[in-house]
């Protein structure tokens, strides 16, 4: 006959494994996919490339915030918008472009925001 106190403890025991467990499989789940922005231009035209490693959710219809510096360092918050698109898939890279912005001198950069399943990006600053 088994010993119904060995079986208990056998079987808590296995509870808290697969529990424990499964808290780290939704943890590692529950990451957020890295994302990348790039700006590149010159004359007023700006345009760049989202990257991820979850292109389908990350890249591909991210919105791409392109701002003029005012500071020294970068300050969403206070610098000026200048414009904003939609990364959509171009070959195998999924890129973004504002036009003409009219912005053709100063320091620039592109930001897209984080989203439920993506991180946030911001790109190097370039100065015309």
């Amino acid at each position: 006959m088994f010993n119904s106190t060995k079986v208990r403890t056998a079987l808590v025991a296995l509870a808290v494994s697969v529990t424990a467990f499964a808290g780290v499989a939704s943890a590692q789940a529950g990451g957020k996919a890295d994302t990348k922005v790039s700006i590149k231009g010159d004359n007023g035209d700006y345009y760049g490339y989202v990257k991820s490693s979850d292109a389908d959710n990350c890249a591909n219809g991210r919105t791409v915030k392109v701002f003029k510096q005012t500071g020294n360092s970068q300050d969403p918050k206070n610098d000026m918008k200048i414009g904003t698109d939609t990364a959509q898939p171009n070959g195998t890279k999924y890129m973004w472009s504002i036009g003409n912005s009219g912005y053709k001198t100063g320091t620039f950069y592109a930001k897209v925001g984080k989203t439920s399943l993506c991180k946030g990006a911001t790109s190097k600053s370039i100065t015309r």
